[in-house]
């Protein structure tokens, strides 16, 4: 069955979830609502009773214990933390065959860990996307595997750019990816609380400035993709001279603001390479 066709059946399956995390759930959530697959033709297993309901809950998709039952799906999406990978694929190596299509969201699993705990002519795609996924806003890249296809890689972008942005990397640069856009989230979370609390500091009240701060990157956000100009083009844009701007950043350049957010997207790309045992 094609991924882009509703099923026949209310129990044929186009995708299962290996895990029923908060990430697993936000993609179902996505890949549903976008109408790439019916929630009748999603499965998803996870040993944590608590993270199956709020799986089905959240998606109206069917949900199990058993780990196997999922492999009843072409697509399969392995959404487990990286230390359960090996164990989770090593158990189910038997029931999976050659036309199965592993799609993997494990940071610092690469391509090459995934083809060798998995038989043979199962194609295999490494994918990153990150948290914004919950409101359809992700910044995913992926990477294909050995013997994966165009047609491959046509359908993880569909499907990933059902919740935001998805873009064709090589694998080489997956580690960078994590430590960027995968671990980028947290650095914009501490940026904007830091955001907040200056606006705190100055006089405004916590929601107020909030809101605000959350609104100036998401706006912010928004001018770089849409006008397709470089951050440095914007900034300046609001810099003017002599100004209230030009002060706030010679603040920030002497705290070693940018040297530091560089050092953080260094340091968790490192860290992806090190989960995979690199």
């Amino acid at each position: 069955m094609d991924l882009l066709e509703k099923p026949r059946m209310s129990n044929a399956l186009a995708i299962g979830f290996l895990g029923a995390g908060r990430m697993a759930t936000a993609l179902a959530q996505g890949f549903i609502r976008s109408g790439l697959v019916a929630s009748e033709a999603v499965l998803a297993s996870d040993l944590e009773g608590g993270a199956r309901e709020q799986f089905a809950r959240a998606t109206g998709a069917r949900v199990t214990a058993v780990n196997a039952e999922v492999l009843a799906a072409p697509i399969v999406l392995l959404a487990v933390k990286p230390g359960q990978v090996e164990e989770v694929l090593q158990s189910l190596k038997s029931g999976f065959t050659p036309g199965h299509l592993l799609v993997s969201i494990a940071a610092g699993i690469t391509v090459a860990q995934l083809a060798n705990a998995v038989p043979a002519g199962v194609r295999v795609v490494r994918v990153m996307p990150n948290t914004p996924a919950v409101v359809g806003a992700s910044a995913t890249a992926f990477a294909l595997g050995p013997g994966a296809t165009s047609a491959d890689a046509q359908k993880v972008k569909e499907l990933f750019g059902a919740v935001g942005l998805a873009f064709e990397v090589k694998e080489a640069l997956m580690d960078a990816v994590t430590g960027l856009s995968g671990s980028g989230p947290a650095y914009a979370c501490l940026f904007l609380e830091a955001m907040s609390d200056g606006g705190v500091a100055a006089g405004l009240p916590r929601e107020v400035a909030t809101r605000l701060a959350a609104q100036t990157l998401l706006g912010t956000a928004r001018m770089v993709l849409e006008t397709g100009q470089h951050p440095g083009v914007l900034k300046d844009q609001v810099t003017s001279p002599g100004g209230t701007t030009i002060e706030g950043i010679y603040e920030l350049e002497k705290a070693g603001f940018r040297a530091g957010v560089i050092g953080a997207v260094r340091a968790a790309s490192e860290k992806s390479k090190r989960l995979g045992g690199r």
